[in-house]
């Protein structure tokens, strides 16, 4: 046998033995670094408050009950944040915090809005926020402005569907015609 096979054999027997091992020995099997860094996250947990600890504690309670499918969601959503600039971590946090704070049905209206922009390629999520931002410099009469002129063009592109439909019947009507004459 060669040695990759004959490493391979010993991994794969190996397998069951590790997976009856103890939380501590599985721990002591990690490279040093490996081992210093969670040494750090456990300290970190430890100097937390302790409600933020008890809210960390529901929270992966809740991710445990998830279904295979909602959790896999839930972890891509957090990789599309990690990939994300500080700045724009920064700014959805923000959000988070005041969205926290609206009832319910407004929650469930912004809920799909944050979808939008988490599910969005980077440079539509930098426009997006960029947006935002604008808006929220706006004062209430330059608000009213913009959407009276979203309102505007909403009609405007209305119409013009309209006339679409008509113009497309007209031609319909005019080849029966043509056909019949």
């Amino acid at each position: 046998m060669t040695r990759p096979l004959l490493l391979a054999a010993a991994l794969f027997a190996a397998l069951p033995a590790r997976a009856q091992q103890t939380p501590e020995e599985r721990f002591r099997s990690l490279p040093p670094e490996k081992q210093q860094e969670l040494r750090q996250k456990f300290h970190e947990l430890q100097s937390l408050p302790p409600e933020d600890r008890a809210e960390l504690r529901k929270n992966l309670e809740r991710l445990d009950s998830m279904a295979p499918a909602e959790r896999e969601a839930l972890l891509k959503n957090y990789q599309r944040f990690q990939q994300m600039t500080p700045a724009e971590r920064e700014e959805i946090l923000r959000r988070w915090h005041e969205f926290k704070q609206l009832p319910p049905e407004k929650r469930a209206e912004l809920r799909q809005q944050l979808r939008r922009v988490m599910e969005s390629d980077p440079a539509e999520r930098r426009q997006l926020l960029e947006n935002m931002r604008r808006w929220e410099r706006m004062t209430p009469e330059e608000r009213e402005e913009m959407r009276q002129r979203f309102r505007e063009r909403r009609q405007q592109r209305r119409e013009e569907r309209q006339e679409r439909r008509e113009d497309r019947e007209d031609r319909r009507r005019e080849r029966r015609q043509d056909r019949k004459g």
